[in-house]
């Protein structure tokens, strides 16, 4: 039903095509980026649709993807941003996974154009290699994994030794990922610190950790460890619970529940640092951050760091993501419960009808409460909903299956075929095929 409402927003010319932000000619968008970025335009809704694909068997949203990657692949030279929320290192990101999936040689070629010109577009600031200055995930952090990423994918180990090079600068940081308000937050006062994931140190520090573990680099745990100590000494902890400031020292009592600034994000840098040191400090700490959420109330009560918003950046969709990755790493069958409380929270909130599909009305920008939008996006709409649900169907046939013992062994990126791959973004910590390792275990007992 969301692909449903995303084909209606569909716009077809001579190079591809895109979606628009909102089709419904009464409602607005929230405005949150270009028709190409990863965060609100085509990229995302790519990454969308060959879910979609793999999840259902529907060859038809394949050709979806693969038109919009092959929009990107035609005009990526014309976005100037290169980053990887907004720009092209998004744009990277979902036309190295089309091309993985169909084979297809024009966008195949074209991830491989973007990713040699983040390369050549590498600049060199008096403490190191970068392309914004910002060491956030908003910023370079989003670049460099973008390039790590496809360093694997499209197996050229120079994107690897760019990305090293860059994560070195964010390293030598005191405290990493430290941004402030002004030019850099302008709706946060001047002298305001965020801890938070996309744009603070918990980004920085989840980066840091992911260099460790790809390079075994004592630098990068030691810079990722600082990091995570300034979080775990900001934030309120009582009663197994953690709850982290939005900013300081101003927000200390606005505690974001989601993705970009709150607990959700918090915690998948937190299990990073778990997955490649096996510290269980680490996992202790995601344990307190999810089990924080939990006792908030949602859904049936909207926190202050929460209220009224349904996507995967700062709403429900993002909190399904971070509980259906726990389940997936741990097989804890209380995330699993958790997960599934979400998802059937944001059904119930889903608005349209069987004829036009499904979208989603929310107070997208929490300091403007009454402004309500519905946009076809993924981190800020209804394709990152839908990728949110079908995430948690995969990882609960997945361990189905898992325990019945009829996997067969198999991971194709298929439907039918066992556990599928899913779609992570590389800043995302889960297991890419979402089979508990204690199912199993239980399994082969």
């Amino acid at each position: 039903m969301a692909a449903r409402w995303v084909r209606s927003a569909a716009v077809d010319d001579a190079l591809g095509r895109h979606w628009l932000a909102n089709p419904d000619p009464r409602g607005r968008s929230a405005g949150a980026g270009s028709t190409s970025s990863l965060y609100a335009g085509a990229a995302g809704v790519v990454l969308f649709f060959l879910e979609a694909a793999a999840a259902t068997g529907d060859r038809t949203y394949l050709d979806d993807a693969l038109a919009g990657a092959r929009r990107l692949a035609a005009t990526w030279r014309e976005q100037r941003d290169p980053t990887f929320y907004h720009g092209r290192a998004g744009m990277l990101f979902a036309m190295a996974e089309t091309g993985w999936a169909t084979g297809d040689e024009e966008v195949h070629e074209a991830a491989h154009a973007v990713a040699d010109g983040l390369v050549r577009d590498v600049r060199r600031f008096d403490d190191g290699a970068g392309w914004t200055g910002d060491p956030a995930l908003r910023g370079d952090g989003g670049i460099v994994l973008a390039l790590l990423h496809a360093s694997g994918l499209l197996g050229v180990s120079a994107y690897e030794e760019v990305a090293v090079e860059a994560g070195g600068r964010v390293a030598a940081l005191a405290v990493p990922g430290h941004r402030f308000g002004g030019n850099a937050f302008p709706d946060l006062p001047v002298d305001a610190v965020t801890p938070g994931f996309l744009s603070g140190t918990a980004g920085a520090a989840f980066l840091l950790a992911r260099l460790h573990g790809v390079t075994r680099d004592a630098r990068f745990l030691t810079a990722a460890r600082r990091g995570a100590d300034f979080v775990r000494t900001v934030s309120v902890v009582t009663d197994r619970c953690a709850r982290v400031p939005h900013h300081l020292p101003q927000g200390r009592r606005l505690h974001y529940l989601g993705f970009c600034s709150g607990a959700a994000g918090v915690a998948r840098m937190f299990h990073e640092l778990h997955r490649v040191t096996g510290d269980p400090g680490d996992l202790d700490w995601v344990e307190r951050l999810a089990h924080g959420i939990v006792q908030s109330g949602l859904p049936e009560h909207t926190p202050p760091g929460h209220w009224d918003v349904a996507c995967l950046c700062c709403g429900t969709a993002g909190l399904l993501e971070l509980f259906t990755g726990l389940y997936a790493a741990t097989g804890r069958e209380p995330y699993l419960a958790f997960a599934r409380t979400l998802a059937a929270d944001l059904i119930g909130r889903a608005a349209g009808d069987e004829e036009d599909g499904f979208r989603w009305y929310q107070a997208y920008r929490r300091l403007r409460p009454e402004e309500f939008t519905a946009d076809t996006g993924y981190m800020v709409g209804a394709a990152g909903i839908g990728t949110a649900l079908l995430h948690l169907a995969a990882t609960e046939d997945a361990a189905r299956d898992a325990a019945s013992g009829t996997t067969g062994g198999s991971a194709e990126y298929s439907a039918g075929g066992g556990p599928r791959r899913l779609i992570l973004l590389p800043d995302n910590p889960f297991p890419a095929i979402p089979v508990p390792a204690a199912v199993l275990r239980e399994g082969d007992a």
